[in-house]
């Protein structure tokens, strides 16, 4: 018995010297005296304000966290509670991600901290990489789901002002990071220059409109998932996709060119955005058809992420693109594969479902910059319908929604008539017309409520929730 207990304080003693303490020697001297600091990386999902990632102040001035020993690389930044207040270079310029590969032993890792992006001018010389068509619609574009506000940025391809046609729309999550890397707290993704490349080398005909929401900081992990996990948060996560579909989509249809039905209308994110992307096609079946899911961060509600989708089976006709990295985490590929597989299960066809494992691929917006043209063009690729296989997607716009007495269509110039069909929640057709573009279609005598419309024109259909006021 005397063995056994020697043995197991063994094992406690060499659990406590395997920790590995990260210190701060040196800060900014214009750092407020009572600011707290923070730890983001990889191992917390790069959550600036994590109050289990708080360094402690020594008297000495310098700064420490202790993490547990793991196995593995990390990456990492320090920041005083958001990104808009994360370290930056002597010149207030981004800098990279620091890592640190794990050992046996236990270390002290040592760093300074040069600057801080609020504190030093609001940008230093960092010169903005986002091209002249990216723009940020709003600074504070009202949440009322959750009573917040957000930054909004909008990308309209190179001929949106030179010509009257319309545009698939892609919305995306960590807004920070899609355009502009004086923004972005890890990196960006580029996305701006890559669809510029694709629709100059002919590749995108057609062109695409990308509406990109900024992350609160404090608040992401809570709005990108609907499940509260104990350690992390969340539980926001029906708010923060009903916002979009609701709120955002809305906006974006009434204000700018738009396609506004299912077939043209896309969801990307990376990580937990990947998580949350999943779900919103999932709860909101007839808004998007296309999902753009990068790494996802699917352990962080494992059992009632994959208990929804067996309870609410995506729609056969959304694409899904799966890629991340086979060493970003044990459960990253194994999880990744489970959803492709739960969503063939649940009747997406394997020719909808797009799975990549690849063996460099890194938990970072690097890794994702290079992925997103691929997966751009095997999304956009086909324009499945939400009707009959053999049936091609109808380019058309239906706006406003919400709408309180008419919607009026708009067909391409090559459809001069189209049968719109109304359903209501339980399939039961409530409202049946011949359009042409331009009409104002009567809805005043419906009860307000969600429903379904669908247009069909020879070969062609379409699809899109309509919200009655």
């Amino acid at each position: 018995m005397k063995h056994c207990f020697a043995f197991l304080l063994l094992l406690v003693a060499a659990a406590a010297q395997a920790q590995v303490t990260f210190k701060l020697t040196s800060v900014p001297a214009n750092t407020p005296a009572t600011a707290t600091l923070y730890m983001a990386g990889t191992f917390n999902n790069w959550n600036p304000g994590s109050a289990a990632h708080t360094l402690t102040k020594n008297a000495d001035g310098t700064y420490q966290i202790t993490l547990p020993q793991t196995t593995g690389t990390i990456e990492y930044k320090f920041t005083r509670g958001a990104w808009s207040a994360v370290e930056t270079s002597a010149t207030n310029g981004s800098v990279p991600n620091r890592s640190y590969t794990f050992g046996t032993a236990p270390a002290t890792v040592t760093h300074t901290v040069l600057n801080w992006e609020d504190l030093a001018g609001g940008g230093g010389s960092c010169q903005s990489s986002a091209l002249a068509s990216v723009r940020v619609m709003s600074t504070a574009f009202p949440i009322p789901q959750l009573n917040r506000t957000r930054r909004v940025w909008l990308y309209l391809p190179a001929d949106y002002a030179t010509s009257t046609k319309r545009y698939p729309v892609l919305y995306m999550h960590d807004g920070q990071n899609v355009f502009d890397k004086c923004t972005s707290f890890s990196g960006e993704w580029g996305v701006d220059e890559t669809l510029s490349q694709l629709q100059q080398q002919g590749l995108d005909p057609t062109g695409c409109i990308v509406v990109a929401v900024d992350n609160d900081g404090a608040q992401r992990l809570n709005e990108y998932s609907p499940w509260n996990n104990p350690q992390y948060g969340g539980g926001q996560g029906d708010q923060y996709v009903d916002f979009l579909a609701q709120t955002l989509k809305p906006y974006i249809d009434t204000n700018y060119r738009t396609l506004t039905g299912r077939e043209y209308t896309s969801i990307a994110g990376s990580s937990m955005g990947g998580l949350i992307s999943v779900y919103a096609a999932l709860k909101y079946p007839n808004v998007y058809s296309k999902v753009g899911v990068f790494s996802p961060a699917f352990w962080f509600a494992e059992q009632p992420l994959f208990q929804y989708v067996q309870e609410h089976p995506a729609n056969p006709n959304t694409r899904f693109y799966f890629v991340s990295g086979t060493q970003e985490s044990q459960t990253m590929v194994p999880l990744m594969q489970r959803m492709r597989d739960a969503l063939q299960t649940g009747g997406v066809p394997a020719t909808n479902l797009s799975f990549n494992s690849i063996a460099d691929g890194q938990h970072s917006e690097s890794f994702w910059k290079r992925e997103f043209g691929a997966a751009y063009r095997w999304l956009m690729a086909a324009t499945p319908t939400a009707t009959k296989n053999s049936q091609l997607a109808l380019a058309f716009s239906a706006y406003p929604v919400p709408a309180k007495d008419a919607v009026t269509v708009q067909l391409p110039e090559s459809v001069k008539e189209a049968r719109l069909e109304v359903l209501d929640s339980t399939g039961r057709l409530v409202l049946k017309s011949k359009v042409r573009t331009g009409q104002a279609v009567d809805v005043s005598t419906l009860p307000k409520g969600a429903y379904f419309m669908r247009l069909t024109a020879g070969k062609l259909a379409g699809s899109q929730t309509l919200i009655k006021e």
